[in-house]
């Protein structure tokens, strides 16, 4: 497991709210590269291409600037959790203390209370409601496919 300074907000975070596990907190962080990244293909190939992440805080805000809505974010978090643990997403998410997409919710405004995250005026916690079931989301239309 990854150690965090104990002066990092995030740590702090952690102590203070004991409901999700650091690990829910870094796939989100994840998800949303994730779904930034599938921004970007989406734009077509005329699109700039995504920069790397770099010390260059002109390219970092730029990156941040593609907003993801709430619905947005938990479809990224749906197949990339598809991606990542397959068949399993429902039970490693649940390990993490995520029970539902209103979970990823409450992880997203916690970072954006601690200045990791920003939102617009529209955005609401409450977007992350309810987005999918789990059981439907992740169990009953995880497929398997072959390599051809």
């Amino acid at each position: 497991m990854m150690m965090l300074d104990p002066a990092d907000p995030l740590a702090k975070l952690l102590r203070e709210d004991k409901r999700y596990r650091l690990e829910a907190y870094i796939f989100v962080w994840e998800a949303l590269k994730f779904a930034q990244s599938e921004l970007s293909a989406a734009a077509g190939s005329s699109a700039e291409p995504e920069p790397e992440a770099s010390d260059d805080p002109e390219a970092e805000e730029a990156r941040e600037e593609q907003h993801l809505t709430g619905q947005q974010l938990c479809e990224a978090i749906r197949r990339y959790g598809l991606e990542q643990y397959g068949f399993m997403a429902k039970t490693v998410f649940n390990s993490w203390g995520v029970f539902t997409t209103g979970d990823f919710g409450e992880i997203v405004f916690n970072f954006i209370a601690i200045g990791r995250m920003r939102k617009t005026e529209q955005d609401r916690r409450e977007d992350f409601d309810d987005v999918f079931d789990f059981e439907t989301g992740l169990v009953q239309d995880f497929q398997i496919t072959l390599p051809k």
